[in-house]
């Protein structure tokens, strides 16, 4: 275990407090896109076989420009705007659509609150990152 932490990639950048927003904003997209992955399981498991497959490609495209983000920032890579900007766009979608299509009662209910609590919030920060100028 001392050989793994002693050899590992990120020892010349240990994590400390003062780590700065964009390492943050990297952790944070690469969490959402790596959240993602079992949700899809969910989802091809649960749902008909149709609109799994929409569903699921959805997610899987969120889930891939998230986590292409969310490492170039983690990393200190330039190249994750584009990728930030189509996850914004896949996420309000994926907001729009969830909403606009649950049905009455407690499945409209949490679909706008993973709306409201996850979607959208994820997809501002996403449109943040994608327009802010580079230091």
């Amino acid at each position: 275990m001392a050989l793994i932490a002693f050899n590992a990639p990120c020892a010349e950048r240990p994590f400390t407090l003062t780590t700065n927003r964009r390492t943050w904003a990297g952790r944070v997209l690469t969490g959402a896109g790596l959240a993602l992955l079992p949700w899809m399981g969910y989802l091809a498991g649960t749902l008909p076989p149709t609109e799994a497959a929409a569903w699921v490609a959805l997610d899987a495209a969120e889930a891939a420009c998230l986590l292409i983000a969310g490492t170039r920032l983690t990393n200190g890579r330039s190249g994750h705007r584009a990728a930030a900007a189509a996850a914004a766009v896949l996420l309000v979608t994926d907001a729009y659509v969830d909403v606009t299509t649950a049905g009455p009662g407690s499945e409209l209910l949490g679909a706008v609150a993973m709306a409201v609590g996850a979607e959208l919030p994820l997809a501002i920060t996403c449109a943040a990152l994608a327009v802010r100028s580079p230091r």
